[in-house]
């Protein structure tokens, strides 16, 4: 049994434009690259059916992640309080009861 070959999405999108575009044929194509014509037309086929793709608005964004990011905006802004109140307290000249 021979081992099935894999090809990049690169190389199956290079192959399918040069048959859309009429650059080579299917059966040129087949003999060129050494690949069933059968299974070149299903590349093509696969590649006409997700072409609308492309052009899709991205889906919103996971609510979990959309929270997570928000939380990790206001660690952030938090953060950035602290050290300023840190750097203000440290110039001040307050001194506690233990430090009389």
């Amino acid at each position: 049994m021979t081992e099935r070959r894999k090809f990049s999405a690169e190389f199956k999108s290079k192959v399918v434009i040069e048959l859309l575009t009429g650059q080579k044929g299917l059966m040129q194509a087949s003999r060129e690259y050494g690949i069933k014509d059968s299974v070149l037309s299903r590349w093509k086929q696969e590649f006409l059916e997700r072409a609308s793709q492309v052009f899709e608005q991205p889906q919103k964004v996971d609510p979990q992640a959309e929270r997570i990011a928000e939380l990790e905006r206001m660690i952030g802004r938090m953060t950035l309080e602290l050290d300023i109140a840190k750097k203000v307290f440290e110039g001040s000249n307050y001194r506690s009861k233990g430090d009389e």
